[in-house]
């Protein structure tokens, strides 16, 4: 077998076979296939596409190009949740312990942030001490006791997705559905769990900008997941707005707290009721939506909620006083209003904006060796349909270093779009998908 006719067979828009598809993978992380052929391929994929099963191949020849991690020994249904990325995503701080107070045990192998998104593990990072560098014993150990652990992914999960998006990146062919798609499901299947549930985002803040393209791709993954016999629902979820008030580290630690209690925002606590009802059904604890989401309400009324993040972060070696006082978290020096220069209602707010106006003050990574400022970060004062009036607040901004300002103020400002009439407040949850099609609201 030749990559050279491999190359030659989807350039002219043939299926690639099981074999040739793992062969390249194969070749690819053992380093005997060279860049410039695995991105003439990579290329050929982008303009000729590929079928679910081709699709499907791909997906499994990437996750067993490493170690795939095997949670057999933790009891129950494990449910894994993951989101194509967006700004103020704190869901799984919330939606975890929720979760887990409801019965389904969670065993969640998380990311860190890179550019304008943040990752879970940078904010439960902020928590003093905690540690997320988990040994595969201690973390089933974990979810077995207290059913529910949050830690890193190792190293050798799924290497030829990290080594193939490095290319992608480069050769711009990062923005194929098959290539996207078997990225993420490689990952997530390589972690263990039994059954997945998607948060797809959709919006100037989300990975894909349009309505249908989130749709397709949270198709193709499902797709992917039921081909396989894994069981996975996908939500297509709001991200033209950041997710709830705070964008940072410790802001979004602090707003998940307060959610838990039952004091955060409207658009948060539905999002993670939504996300949480869809584990609560594929991990067999109801199969009535409805009962589901009471569940769930009655994990955060009860207090149980706030109480399994207290275990959490206490087996995982955190300082749980400073979940019960989120004000010890870390805190910057200056906290600094931005004022609105404009007077109406906030037609939208470019999320991806709000995100790099964090980022310009230390929230987030250029690179990843950038080093990450916890305390930094913007809480919104204003959101879509609120009416403003010239010099009124739209945000603040919690900052260390001053220099950075003017930078982030004008990203800010750039993000806020403002009008006379006042918008249709868009839906936070658009759809469904599962192994029985698309479902639009």
């Amino acid at each position: 077998m030749r990559m050279y006719d491999i190359i030659i067979k989807k350039r002219n828009g043939e299926e690639l076979s099981k074999e040739e598809i793992q062969f390249f993978i194969e070749g690819y992380t053992k380093g005997t296939i060279p860049d410039y052929q695995a991105s003439a391929l990579l290329m050929a994929i982008y303009f000729k596409g590929m079928n679910k099963r081709e699709t499907a191949d791909l997906t499994m020849a990437m996750v067993n190009s490493g170690s795939v991690i095997d949670l057999s020994a933790i009891e129950g249904i494990k449910v894994d949740k993951h989101s194509t990325g967006g700004v103020g995503d704190k869901t799984t701080l919330m939606l975890a312990p929720m979760v887990a107070a409801a019965g389904v045990p969670v065993a969640k192998m998380s990311g860190r942030g890179l550019g304008h998104t943040g990752g879970t593990l940078d904010k439960l990072e902020s928590i003093q001490g905690l540690r997320v560098d988990l040994p595969l014993i201690e973390f089933t150990q974990n979810v077995n006791d207290i059913k529910i652990a949050v830690c890193g992914q190792t190293g050798d999960l799924a290497p030829a997705d990290k080594k193939l998006y490095a290319l992608r990146d480069v050769t711009a062919t990062v923005d194929n559905l098959s290539l996207i798609a078997s990225s993420i499901m490689s990952k997530k299947l390589a972690a263990g769990s039994d059954a997945i549930v998607l948060d797809v985002k959709t919006g100037s803040g989300a990975f894909m900008k349009t309505l249908d393209d989130s749709f397709m791709l949270a198709k193709e993954m499902v797709d992917i997941g039921t081909s396989l016999n894994k069981n996975v629902i996908a939500l297509i979820t709001e991200m033209n707005e950041p997710l709830g008030l705070a964008v940072g580290n410790a802001l979004e630690v602090k707003e998940a707290i307060e959610t838990l209690k039952g004091n955060g925002p409207e658009d948060f606590m539905h999002l993670c009721i939504e996300l949480g009802a869809a584990m609560l059904i594929l991990g067999g604890r109801t199969s009535d939506i409805e009962e589901a989401r009471q569940i769930l309400q009655h994990t955060i009324e009860s207090g149980a909620a706030l109480q399994k993040l207290k275990d959490m972060v206490k087996a995982q070696h955190g300082n749980v006083a400073q979940i019960d006082n989120p004000e010890l978290l870390p805190k910057a020096s200056k906290v600094l209003d931005i004022i609105s220069e404009d007077t109406g209602y906030v037609q939208g707010i470019d999320a991806e904006g709000i995100g790099r106006a964090a980022l310009a003050i230390g929230a987030g990574r250029e690179t990843k060796e950038s080093p990450i400022d916890y305390a930094v970060g913007i809480v919104l004062d204003k959101k879509v349909g609120d009416y403003v009036k010239k010099g009124e607040v739209l945000a603040k901004v919690h900052i260390n270093d001053l220099s950075k300002l003017d930078e982030c103020r004008q990203k800010l400002l750039g993000a806020y779009k403002l009008s006379e009439g006042k918008p249709e407040k868009r839906p936070l949850i658009f759809g469904v998908v599962d192994k029985n099609g698309i479902k639009r609201y």
